[in-house]
């Protein structure tokens, strides 16, 4: 007796999505007609070069920026062209955050920091699903400290929790990495492939870093605005290789200088 393969759900899409900055002889296209969808329980990085668009489409499909055209959806929520008040709720409910430079609180400790969205919303955190995470990301003994007495890769790992920390339908992670040094990197790297693999969460990651996008499942590439391949189980060796292809993949794509 054969066992189906569970299907594959979308968890974030954008369907025909262009967006500009500034006007005139002065505007700058980011993206240009981008349809692209995002498996759930899938680690997804995006690549390109320095203003391919790749932070300018992270922003948008995460409710961080508007579209000028086009559709995202997050799960079954189209969220192109819904109001402050429910933009913000579903970022909260179902979007979880890392930056490059952490954003966490100062003045509250490492606890504080990742249980902070929650209690903005009024709500409480799951105390088991807290402590997996918690102890996964080995912060047990450091939740009482500030960010200024941990190093830079705790206080990415308490920014990983606090992402976590709702069961978040998809984390966006931008340069996660950018900060930190090698060994730092590699310890969330571990965890967000961890968090894949042990979770089923979704993650979808921009990354410069050829080392950081082979944790992934999926690489997506993006040059000038435009997705230009899409490499599945990456490696470092083969994801240099496509960037650096680069040039001569847009133009045999369009034309693009």
């Amino acid at each position: 007796m054969s066992t189906a393969s569970p299907v594959k759900t979308t968890a974030v899409s954008a369907q025909g999505v262009w967006k500009a900055y500034g006007s005139g002889e002065a505007q700058v296209v980011a993206l240009r007609d981008v349809s692209v969808e995002f498996s759930s329980g899938a680690f997804t990085a995006i690549m390109g070069p320095s203003g391919s668009g790749k932070s300018t489409l992270m922003h948008c499909l995460a409710g961080l920026d508007t579209t000028d055209r086009g559709t995202v959806a997050i799960g079954g929520t189209t969220i192109t062209g819904l109001g402050d008040k429910a933009l913000t709720k579903l970022r909260r409910d179902k979007i979880g955050f890392i930056f490059q430079q952490f954003n966490l609180l100062p003045t509250l400790t490492a606890e504080e920091n990742i249980t902070l969205p929650a209690a903005i919303a009024g709500t409480k955190a799951d105390p088991e699903w807290l402590r997996r995470i918690i102890d996964v990301l080995n912060l047990r003994d450091r939740l009482g400290h500030k960010p200024t007495e941990l190093s830079g890769g705790q206080q990415q790992r308490v920014a990983c929790a606090r992402a976590l920390a709702s069961r978040p339908e998809v984390v966006f992670a931008d340069e996660p990495t950018g900060n930190l040094d090698t060994r730092s990197s590699a310890e969330v790297l571990r965890f967000l492939r961890t968090s894949v693999d042990d979770f089923g969460q979704t993650i979808v990651m921009v990354t410069h870093d050829p080392n950081a996008a082979a944790y992934a499942d999926r690489v997506v590439f993006l040059a000038d605005g435009q997705i230009v391949d899409d490499l599945p189980a990456p490696t470092a060796d083969a994801v240099i290789d496509k960037m650096r292809g680069f040039e001569k993949l847009a133009y045999d794509l369009g034309g693009i200088a």
